[in-house]
């Protein structure tokens, strides 16, 4: 069954599907991509920079990183294009996480994985043979 929803950007009602937004937003980001596209294909603006190209087209910067991130323009052909990382907001050119912070995750990875070698280790040497004594007292 269909789910009735706000539409993130104009905030008008819309039945949730495939789409993250309405249709009317939908058709407006279609053109927007139309727009940014049309600039890039010129060969003078394939360097062009986000900001530049927001200078030009008039789209939004957040639009357009959208734009890189879903790979609908690629980095490959403009190299000039990034979007920001997931955790700390650096730009990128791919992925979702930018160096320093996919070694600092991993780094962490490492460490975990190194305890719970430790611990494991450790649960196993005390479920060694258990021997327990009774102390027989004679009855005075």
């Amino acid at each position: 069954m269909a789910e009735l929803a706000n539409c993130p950007r104009c905030y008008g009602l819309y039945i949730k599907g495939s789409a993250l937004v309405c249709q009317n937003c939908l058709k407006q980001e279609e053109r927007d991509f139309q727009t940014v596209y049309a600039f890039m294909r010129k060969k003078q603006n394939r360097t062009a920079n986000v900001r530049e190209i927001v200078e030009e087209t008039g789209v939004d910067e957040r639009t357009i990183r959208g734009f890189v991130k879903s790979k609908r323009l690629h980095p490959a052909q403009f190299p000039q294009l990034t979007y920001d990382c997931s955790k700390c907001g650096a730009q990128i050119r791919e992925g979702r996480l930018c160096e320093s912070c996919t070694n600092e995750l991993q780094d962490g990875v490492r460490k975990q994985g190194e305890i719970d070698q430790l611990s494991e280790r450790n649960r196993k040497d005390d479920m060694g043979q258990v021997t327990y004594y009774t102390v027989k007292r004679d009855k005075v």
